[in-house]
This record gives structure tokens, C-alpha cells and sequence, in this order.
């Protein structure tokens, strides 16, 4: 039996081919360029490979309700030219396979759910952020994904200003200085004129974006006190993990009891960033039982 995984993402798709032990038989990546080329290429891939199932983990806004005549559809997406794109119509007319259809950090999410269970660490709820183009974070509760009029937001929150940011306008499209607005690597360029890759890790910089990644981990802790809070994406690394943590433990203030944070706040199990990937390969094995 053979799976499949889309992990969509604003700037790359990864298309993977899984067995039913979760494990990669098969992997592409390309750029994502308009609807018709990258979803051109998905379906090419897949063709090549006799999957029984296929899971969807796409960066969003994303319809995920059934009962929506734009069930499937990329919907308000600031991603140029990818808004109210028909993304499941046009993979079911090529590939006629049950499809599980989420949004990335959902993907991710169940990964490192599933990661967690198959290492026995017995949580049964955790956060998953990735920050990176964008922000977006996805949560599972009693093994479950959280939402019911429509996917989590919770990129979109809106935060305390660093005293030392005030002037800073953000970059979100929608609300200016939202989480997203505030520490998506683009940021780093609004702020500084230079790419996050370039940007020494002691600099300032990084201490106002762990002031505010710190907020979100206060809110899903106060909100949803799920297990684990895990950060993934291109801006995060363990030395800007700390930096959170730091600012997490003064700001909780001591105020409810969380485990050790160096276990609470944590980098993904999954190497590279490839919990999504693992996460559909388990989410179109569930469709298959379902």
C-alpha cells in the first residue's frame, strides 16, 4: 500500500510517497509559482505511483468545511494569484483516491502527534507552530484537530507591543501587526534591510520576536494547556527557542504549573521540517480505516 503526502506550502510544495509505516519511499519539491504550473506538476507526480490515499496539508486561509460549495479551495490567501483557487477540484479530476484535506500546520501537527505516540511520550494534546513566510499554528486535543466553523488562525492573533518596536507597522496584509505581522522572516528585511539568514543572532531583533512568540505560547498555555507547544520554520532555531522560553517564564510569572520548558517548548522531532509530511501519510492511512 502506498500513500500520498502534499505538504503546500506559500513557497515550495514537497510531494512524498509513504508505505504504512509512515516512511518516505518517494519525494519532489518545487517552487510554488501560479495554480495551473505547481498544481500541473503535483498531479504529474502522483501519477507515476499507485497511491490508495492521499492527505493535503496547504497554507490557508483553506475551506475545510464539507457543507461549503468552496470545500477544498484555497480561499482569502494573500499569496499572489492563488486566491479562491480550486485546489482539491482540480487534484480529483487527475487522481481518483480518498483525499484528507487540511491546512499545513494542521499536517504538521498531527506529525508530531503521531511522532509522540510512536516514541511513547503519551501526550494526548499538543500545539504546533511553524514560523517562516508566514505564521500559522495548528492544535490536536484528545487526538483530534481543533476547529468547527473553520481552521484554526492563530498566525493572526493580535499581541502587547515591545517598547522597543512601537514604530514598526508589521507586514500583515490584514491587521498589520498581528503575530504574523510581527515575526514572519520577512519581517527581518521591513525591519533591518537584510534577510534573516543574515541577521547575527545576538542581534535585538531577536529578543522583540521572542517577546512575542512568547505571547502566542502564553495563549495556547492559558487557552488550550495542551502537552507540548512545538515551533517549527525557517526563522526557528534552539538558541531563539531559548530567548522564548526566557520571556515565557516571566511572563506566566509563575501563574500555573506547565512541565520543564526545555520539554514544553520545543524544536520538532521530525528533521528538516517534515512533520507534515508524516502527518498526511498518517492522515490518508486514517481514511483508508475510516
Amino acid at each position: 500500500m502506498l500513500l500520498g503526502s502534499i505538504e503546500a506550502g506559500g513557497t515550495k510544495f514537497v510531494c512524498a510517497i509513504g508505505n504504512g509505516d509512515y516512511q518516505i519511499q518517494d519525494q519532489i519539491q518545487f517552487p510554488t509559482t501560479t495554480p495551473e504550473e505547481t498544481l500541473k506538476k503535483t498531479v504529474d507526480y502522483f501519477k507515476k505511483f499507485n497511491i490508495s490515499a492521499l492527505s493535503i496539508a496547504s497554507f490557508g486561509p483553506i475551506e475545510i468545511r464539507k457543507s461549503s460549495p468552496k470545500y477544498g479551495f484555497v480561499t482569502t490567501t494573500p499569496k499572489v494569484g492563488w486566491a479562491n483557487t480550486d485546489f482539491i477540484g482540480y487534484i480529483k479530476k487527475e487522481i481518483d483516491v480518498p483525499i484528507f484535506w487540511t491546512t499545513d500546520v494542521n499536517g504538521s501537527a498531527y506529525g508530531e502527534f503521531v511522532m509522540s505516540t510512536l516514541s511513547n511520550e503519551k501526550l494526548n494534546s499538543l500545539t504546533y507552530y511553524t514560523i517562516g513566510t508566514g505564521v500559522g499554528a495548528g492544535s490536536i486535543v484528545d487526538g483530534k484537530m481543533i476547529g468547527g466553523i473553520g481552521h484554526p488562525e492563530m498566525g493572526h492573533v493580535l499581541l502587547k507591543r515591545h517598547p522597543d518596536d512601537v514604530d514598526f507597522k508589521g507586514i500583515c496584509p490584514y491587521h498589520g501587526d498581528c503575530l504574523e505581522g510581527l515575526v514572519a522572516g520577512p519581517t527581518f528585511e521591513a525591519r533591518l534591510g537584510i534577510k534573516g539568514r543574515e541577521v547575527d543572532r545576538n542581534h535585538p531583533v531577536w529578543q522583540i520576536m521572542a517577546y512575542y512568540v512568547a505571547q502566542a505560547a502564553i495563549q495556547i498555555t492559558l487557552t488550550l494547556r495542551t502537552g507540548k507547544i512545538v515551533f517549527g520554520g525557517g526563522v526557528v532555531t534552539e538558541h531563539f527557542l531559548s530567548q522564548v522560553r526566557s520571556e515565557f517564564k516571566k511572563m506566566l510569572n509563575g501563574y500555573v504549573q506547565v512541565p520543564e520548558l526545555e520539554q514544553y517548548i520545543v524544536m520538532p522531532s521530525v528533521n528538516n521540517n517534515g512533520s507534515a509530511t508524516i502527518g498526511n501519510f498518517a492522515l490518508a492511512d486514517w481514511l483508508l480505516k475510516d
